[in-house]
């Protein structure tokens, strides 16, 4: 089956499962091409891929395993192509940890071309938009893949970039002089925009936008409610990973994650087992690309994602086919400072209800022996800095039982801070090992 007889939304649930019958097995015996893979799928019955007891016997991937391989033989170790039939490479995203780079032949372009075009289409974007485009232009394939599938469909692009590749200025000076009725990008982006635009002395909600689409990062219900304050504009979370692609979008219900289960064979597991979790219980996100492995033949590869995997969401519409994920957290995220640990989803949660935070830095740092911590933030224009800093230091002390060094920031130095990351690093840990 080739991924040109795949329609856009899938005709049935039927249509989806002979697609991941045919390409499962494909997939399977591309990565027994690998030399990574050599000897790991021996005890694996190819005829018998379909018995969930049988996939499951396929050893779960993951980053810290290929970040094992050196770089400079990387392709040799993995690959099953050689690089003269790749047409582009992409950066692995992550704020840690050595970047890796991904080829990918032409096949796997058209495919992801697709992959991209579905996430304007579940948010309703069509030729009427024009879209001022957020996200980093470089070696990272979401902005480029983004613009180039929207142009596809008729859609003014705008190829901002990132604040690295557009200083922030700019783009708010494009976002005022063009109006685009769309945004897209990562939402800490979204919200150092926002931030700039009130000390600029402006409301970035009159400048026309209307959709958000974001991704990169874990969209929590109170950074989409600050965004949405801020911009005055509905927000479509959308989802994907370097190994695989553009994964999924929000449906018009926002209820979850729809993701493309005839394009990627899709697993919610026990991390701890590996096996399967029951019917709405949380797991980490397991995906095998069913289409995009000419050459990186990722099997199981685990993203890192915890969620909950549901066979329906709640919309009516074409998205309906699709299963959804409901995304909790990423796996890694806490500091552990003087016995306490504290996560960063809840903390990032925390700073983002409060509305007269526009954005914030943590940082935890060694000082004598003693681990301190350092919180850097910026404030809504006309708030009273006094007040709220010891509105602030209090509710921290109540949620978190800690009392970090407050430093708050003139508007949009945090953005400069930020600049230089793939995703923003809200979280640093600088203490000596």
């Amino acid at each position: 089956m080739d991924y040109r007889d795949v329609t856009f939304p899938a005709a049935s649930r039927e249509q989806v499962a002979a697609i991941q019958k045919a390409r499962k097995r494909l997939a399977f015996e591309r990565a027994r091409l690998s030399p990574f893979y050599k000897g790991r799928l021996d005890h694996v019955k190819a005829d018998h891929l379909d018995q969930p007891e049988e996939w499951r016997k396929i050893p779960v991937l993951t980053k810290d395993e290929l970040r094992n391989i050196p770089a400079e033989g990387f392709h040799d170790a993995f690959a099953i192509a050689p690089d003269t039939l790749a047409v582009e490479y992409w950066r692995s995203g992550g704020a840690t940890g050595r970047p890796l780079f991904y080829p990918r032949s032409a096949e796997d372009m058209e495919v992801a071309l697709e992959m991209w075009r579905r996430l304007w289409l579940s948010a309703g974007c069509n030729k009427d938009d024009k879209a001022h485009i957020s996200f980093p232009m470089g070696i990272h394939p979401v902005g480029q893949l983004y613009a180039r599938s929207g142009e596809m469909l008729g859609i003014g692009t705008i190829w901002a970039g990132s604040g690295n590749n557009t200083p922030s200025e700019l783009q708010l000076d494009l976002i005022r002089t063009l109006r685009p009725s769309v945004w897209v990008g990562m939402p800490s982006y979204g919200l150092q925009l926002a931030s700039l635009a009130q000390k600029q002395g402006f409301d970035i909600s009159e400048c026309g936008v209307c959709t958000i689409l974001c991704a990169a990062e874990p969209l929590s219900l109170p950074k989409r409610q600050k965004l949405e304050r801020l911009w005055g504009a509905k927000v479509y979370d959308q989802f994907g990973c370097t190994e695989g692609g553009a994964m999924g979008s929000e449906s018009d219900a926002h209820d979850g994650l729809h993701l493309w289960s005839d394009l990627f064979f899709i697993e919610v597991v026990n991390e701890a087992t590996g096996e399967a979790v029951a019917p709405g219980e949380a797991g980490i996100l397991l995906i095998t690309p069913l289409f995009t492995n000419t050459m990186t033949p990722f099997l199981r590869w685990s993203t890192g994602d915890i969620g909950v995997l549901k066979e329906r969401g709640a919309t009516k519409g074409p998205l309906s086919v699709y299963p959804v994920f409901q995304h909790a957290a990423r796996t890694a995220g806490f500091f552990k400072v003087k016995g306490i640990n504290i996560n960063h989803a809840d903390f990032e949660d925390f700073m983002h209800r409060n509305p007269a935070v526009i954005d914030f830095r943590l940082e935890v740092h060694d000082r004598s022996g003693i681990d301190a911590l350092l919180l850097q933030i910026e404030l809504m224009r006309g708030a009273d800095h006094h007040a709220e800093a010891a509105k602030l230091m209090n509710m921290l002390k109540t949620a978190f039982e800690v009392t970090p060094q407050l430093e708050i920031l003139e508007t949009g130095r945090l953005a400069q801070l930020f600049l230089t990351d793939v995703k923003a690093r809200r979280f640093v840990d600088g203490r000596s090992r």
